[in-house]
């Protein structure tokens, strides 16, 4: 009897010790990347393989990619999501907001975690973004761009550029933004999907809470952002393989905005997605993750 019970605790001792060092020799990844002092961004860090590395849009968090982690992750793809400065859970800073910093932020985080050869996607501002990094990364970092309803070339009218938003439109919503934050999100989430009731309550209730965490003057600067961004010199600087995935039904980013950035992408093709609005992500789930994948492949 006490022969076994020495023998029952030598097995649990050894197993104990066998499972620390197993957890031990898979070192934590980061959660949290400090990009300049006193400012670190929130990173989603999963799998293994082939880099995918996701921005998101105005006003949500690298959350938004819920339902797209796990697919990645599961198909042999190490994912990671980017949380820009002044969103969700990264910190947010009073100061500038604009594409060259949000593209030093990533240039940063990149090069912390040693990423080569990813395939680089952003959503709506993220796809913004997506461009103008990709512009200027010469290889370094980026073999291949996907781009999800992006806000390109240009979000508002020009005397040359007839699409989408007008430039007051954007200036009321900069107004709310500054005397009723919470209306310009309800505002904003009744045209993110191609109908009210194309999402579940739920979703939409998510989607508002994470863009309920952002800072005001983030959200504020970004829309100046996006107001003012012109991207057609940064397409034509773009050589890698590109895939625009768009709703045909956006209202926020109009399927036109798509074949102006076809126009100017000599390496791309679009995916139209039929049955949605903005929200091409959720509304069509599976049909985006596959489209992605197969890309990312």
């Amino acid at each position: 009897m006490e022969i076994s019970k020495k023998y029952t605790e030598k097995l649990i001792e050894k197993s104990i010790t066998e499972s620390h060092l197993t957890f031990v020799s898979k070192p934590v990844r980061e959660e949290y990347i400090e990009v300049e002092p006193n400012v670190r961004l929130h990173i989603t860090d999963a799998g293994e393989g082939r880099p995918v590395v996701l921005l998101h849009g105005w006003p949500l968090s690298d959350e938004m990619y819920e339902y797209q982690y796990n697919d990645l992750v599961n198909n042999n793809f190490r994912v990671i999501g980017i949380t820009l400065r002044g969103f969700g859970k990264s910190d947010k800073p009073f100061g500038d907001y604009n594409y060259d910093i949000y593209a030093n932020d990533i240039k940063k985080v990149l090069c912390k975690l040693d990423i080569t050869g990813a395939v680089l996607g952003g959503f709506s501002m993220g796809g913004a973004i997506a461009i103008r990094f990709a512009s200027t990364d010469a290889g370094a970092h980026v073999s291949k761009l996907a781009l999800f309803g992006a806000a390109a070339p240009i979000w508002t009218q020009r005397i040359d550029y007839p699409f989408n938003l007008s430039i007051p439109e954007v200036n009321e919503l900069i107004e709310l933004n500054y005397s009723d934050r919470p209306q310009l999100l309800t505002n904003v989430g009744k045209i993110f999907a191609a109908t009210e009731t194309s999402l579940s309550p739920g979703i939409n209730a998510w989607l508002y809470t994470i863009g309920l965490s952002s800072s005001s003057h983030a959200m504020a600067q970004s829309l100046i952002a996006l107001r003012d961004s012109d991207l057609r010199n940064d397409l034509a600087a773009i050589s890698i393989p590109t895939l625009i995935m768009h709703g045909k039904k956006d209202k926020i980013c109009s399927f036109e905005m798509a074949e102006q950035m076809k126009l100017h992408l000599t390496n791309s093709y679009i995916i139209p997605f039929e049955n949605s609005g903005h929200a091409l992500f959720l509304e069509e789930t599976v049909k985006f993750n596959k489209e992605l994948i197969r890309f990312a492949n």
